[in-house]
């Protein structure tokens, strides 16, 4: 009786397998060091077979000319093996770190289309984690999981028709042990470490979610007393990251010491099967060291299988964790581009015209905008009201597209659904509740929006919307604004993100909550600085859930449970 998985485990495992697939390395780049690891382990079981023949084949006294080839295979297999080591580290290292750049490049590229309401439900530490912890141990694919098992598969298997070739019985209590080897390590690793070794990764993903909600908010914290409720909760998420790191790396050293036991069981075996022949004569002293020595050099070898298991149980929980995370198809409610981005900008023409627009977000089960109808023209002032959860923000997003949405959403007659969402926003410019600004200076933070501007015209954008005594009081451009906009106000960060907007010159600008976080007595000079910076042909859309002055707009909408009632 076979279960069938739900479509949504099918999908997640088709994710993974996506994920572990572009961590390996091409074929062109893989095969150079897989190949210099295998001739590396095949050179260093190759010196100990020759070496232990030499030994105990000069101890026999014999003409040097029966010698002198084992002598030479010595120092051959002795050089070969330091330097396919070389190239080894060499070439799969290269190969691996080349396809880690490529692996994080597409991982952002995935982000990109999610953000930023794609990602409304994932914490900042899992992505942060996926991004940097995750995709970090992806590069152990290749490194600790493929190619030591092709290697030692490889070797193990030379080294076995080796031993054939002295002594068939010992070769395959060879085979026996390696197989058993192989079984109990791996079971062993499994049994005392896969519990901590896939929890490593959600446990540095904790620690690192505690730590940004505590330095994000440590003034919050402070303010509140609960500064050491927040320290706890870093110290718990720490010692349990140690804890499973302690019990993974205790479950590494008793596979070794497994490997290592039954290591000597095999040379143990060898010699218990051989020492007859040798008894009899038909096996000589130089074939019985080979025959007893070799399964010590492989069993080295071996000891990378159960690491590679481990290796294997960590690499697949990250690619879980990515997967999870960033998942590669998008979600239903994100826009799902169908052409390229052209560079241009839609002409507004006539304005924007939505007719029966429904969105909701992702994840959500029924819309959060429903059968809407509205239209913007060139240079018009549109107040939209409505109380929380009544879909002003969704009909925002929905206007830049960061949303997708059913019916009729046209920008100067051309419809949304043939163009791009960058080409959209070109036109459509969205200014948040709370303004993205950088850990940089205010000129850097304004030229993130038309990176050609001159300092006299980042001066002349700061003066239109009321920051000009401000920006001389701090220094001028170079002023720096902090983290997310720690050293500014909230109307200081509207006002720095509208400016921001006007050097881009949007013909229509989304203001979704300008006067968020902005003393109420302060909110009427804000929003009248603001709408009176804005262009007389540029359209404003005006999200607020506070009273507008009716002289700032032209005429008033308002949405009452994603649905238009005046």
């Amino acid at each position: 009786m076979t279960l069938r998985q739900s479509p949504e485990a099918q999908e997640t495992r088709s994710e993974v397998r996506a994920v572990l697939r572009g961590a390996m390395p091409p074929l062109k780049r893989f095969w150079p060091g897989a190949a210099s690891a295998f001739l590396s382990e095949g050179s260093a079981v190759a010196l100990l077979a020759v070496s232990a023949w030499l030994i105990v084949r000069a101890s026999e006294q014999p003409a040097v000319l029966y010698i002198t080839a084992a002598v030479v295979g010595v120092r051959l297999f002795a050089l070969t093996r330091a330097v396919f080591r070389y190239t080894d580290r060499l070439s799969s290292h290269d190969a691996a770190l080349r396809q880690l750049a490529t692996t994080r490049t597409s991982l952002v590229r995935r982000m990109i289309p999610l953000a930023p309401d794609g990602l409304t439900r994932t914490r900042r530490g899992s992505v942060l984690g996926a991004l940097v912890d995750d995709v970090d141990e992806l590069q152990n694919l290749p490194l600790r999981v493929v190619q030591p098992l092709v290697g030692s598969a490889a070797v193990a298997l030379g080294a076995v028709v080796l031993v054939a070739v002295v002594h068939p019985p010992a070769a395959l209590t060879l085979l026996v042990c390696l197989a058993v080897a192989g079984v109990v390590a791996t079971l062993w690793g499994w049994a005392s470490g896969a519990r901590a070794e896939r929890s490593i990764a959600p446990l540095r993903a904790r620690l690192a979610d505690a730590l940004l909600d505590h330095f994000g908010s440590l003034d919050v914290l402070v303010a509140y007393g609960a500064e050491e409720a927040s320290r706890a909760r870093i110290r718990a998420a720490d010692a349990d990251l140690r804890r499973a790191l302690v019990r993974r790396a205790g479950a590494q050293a008793g596979t070794a010491a497994v490997v290592s036991l039954l290591a000597g069981a095999a040379s143990i075996a060898a010699l218990s099967v051989a020492a007859p022949a040798a008894a009899s004569g038909s096996l000589g002293g130089p074939e019985l060291a080979i025959v007893v020595l070799v399964p010590m050099a492989v069993f080295e070898v071996f000891a990378s299988v159960p690491l590679a298991a481990a290796s294997w149980r960590q690499v697949r929980a990250a690619a879980e964790r990515i997967a999870g995370a960033v998942p590669v198809g998008l979600p239903h409610g994100l826009v799902r581009e169908t052409v390229a981005p052209t560079g241009h900008a839609p002409e507004l023409g006539e304005g924007l015209s939505l007719r029966g627009v429904s969105a909701h977000w992702p994840g959500a089960d029924s819309p959060s905008l429903l059968d809407v109808d509205l239209d913007v023209r060139p240079g018009e002032r549109v107040l939209v009201v409505g109380s929380s959860g009544a879909g002003k923000t969704t009909l925002a997003h929905t206007l830049v597209r960061f949303l997708d949405s059913r019916g009729g959403y046209t920008i100067g007659g051309e419809s949304v659904a043939g163009l791009a969402g960058d080409d959209v926003r070109r036109t459509v410019g969205l200014c948040e509740q709370h303004p993205m600004l950088f850990d940089e200076d205010v000129r850097q933070n304004l030229l993130f929006a038309k990176d050609t501007a001159t300092d006299a015209e980042l001066e002349a954008a700061l003066d239109r919307v009321g920051l000009g005594p401000w920006l001389r009081e701090r220094g001028g451009l170079s002023a720096r604004v902090g983290e997310r906009g720690a050293l500014v106000s909230g109307g200081q960060a509207q006002r720095i993100s509208l400016a921001r907007a006007l050097l881009h010159g949007f013909p229509v600008l989304v203001l979704d909550e300008p006067t968020a976080g902005v003393d109420p007595d302060a909110s009427d000079a804000l929003l009248t600085d603001l709408l009176s910076a804005v262009g007389p042909d540029q359209a404003v859309v005006l999200i607020s859930h506070v009273t507008v002055p009716g002289a700032l707009v032209d005429r008033v909408v308002r949405l009452h449970d994603g649905r238009v009632v005046a």
